[in-house]
């Protein structure tokens, strides 16, 4: 099915990522890993983790999931500021994730990089960076 004129692929990634921002802040598993393309990497401060199947990417997700709701984590946010086409099917985009407690104050922020795929007609989060946030440029700059 061909998607209306209007509706590009920046507006259906930033959807996808908004609607993966929300399910992530139920700090829900089965609602967060059906974002993510099998195999997926995911880089951050504890290693690389090359998960070849959801399942081995829930079972090491699941204690940063834990350590979020003992910190008092409430919900995220994803301010975009860089989208780039790489192909017609992948898209890298960075930004800036920022964490609420329950009561609505920062709990922290961090840089974000994903590399997304498209795969059977649905975008899916092959890569995942995280690093510092001040290493994010406006998409403007």
């Amino acid at each position: 099915m061909a998607l209306p004129a209007s509706i590009t692929d920046e507006t259906v990634v930033t959807q996808f990522l908004t609607d993966y921002y929300r399910d992530f802040s139920s700090l829900d598993i089965d609602a967060i890993v059906h974002y993510f393309h099998e195999p997926c990497l995911i880089i951050g401060p504890q290693g690389v983790l090359a998960a070849p199947t959801r399942s081995v990417l829930a079972t090491s997700l699941t204690p940063v999931l834990e350590g979020l709701r003992g910190r008092g984590y409430g919900r995220s946010e994803l301010s975009i500021q860089q989208f780039k086409p790489l192909k017609p099917a992948t898209i890298f985009v960075t930004g800036v994730a920022l964490r609420f407690k329950v009561d609505g104050q920062p709990l922290e922020q961090a840089g974000v990089t994903y590399l997304l795929q498209k795969a059977e007609q649905h975008w899916k989060i092959a890569a995942l960076v995280t690093h510092d946030a001040d290493k994010v440029t406006d998409r403007n700059e």
